[in-house]
């Protein structure tokens, strides 16, 4: 099987490329089932690969917004920051900002489209960033791709 991030010709059956370390398949968006590359329909719920998977966050309402962006705040910081909103409009704080670069990234994402390349930067951030973040009274606001 031929890696489409390297093109390093590998064994067949192997899951991850043996030059490049490169995943040979993805997680379907609509039921979760793992689908080779280069497919544009799920095996398993025939859901079209490159069609987006979630309402773009455009369309959404405040509240959904809200709700949204909480997973990436500690528990109760929403209602806290909501309830000080006029007494700390424009606050200054000390912050610390981590920039990551995530190699071949922009090769992957053409590959699997915007939403699921969202999607997928999403799951990696909600791992680690968050958790650690929050071990020091922090949070992690945005992944920018």
């Amino acid at each position: 099987m031929k890696c489409q991030n390297c093109q390093f010709e590998n064994r067949d059956g192997v899951k991850f490329c043996e030059e490049c370390g490169a995943k040979f398949e993805f997680e379907c968006p609509a039921c979760k089932a793992s689908i080779p590359f280069g497919r544009k329909f799920c095996g398993e719920c025939g859901h079209k690969l490159d069609a987006p998977a979630e309402t773009s966050s455009k369309n959404l309402s405040f509240n959904e917004k809200l709700t949204k962006i909480q997973k990436y705040l500690p528990k109760g910081l929403t209602e806290k920051i909501l309830a000080q909103r006029n007494r700390i409009e424009g606050e200054r704080k000390q912050v610390t900002v981590m920039f990551c670069d995530m190699e071949n990234y922009t090769g992957l994402s053409e590959k699997l489209g915007a939403e699921e390349a969202y999607a997928m930067m999403d799951r990696v951030s909600s791992i680690d960033i968050r958790f650690q973040a929050r071990a020091h009274s922090g949070f992690s606001l945005s992944v920018i791709a």
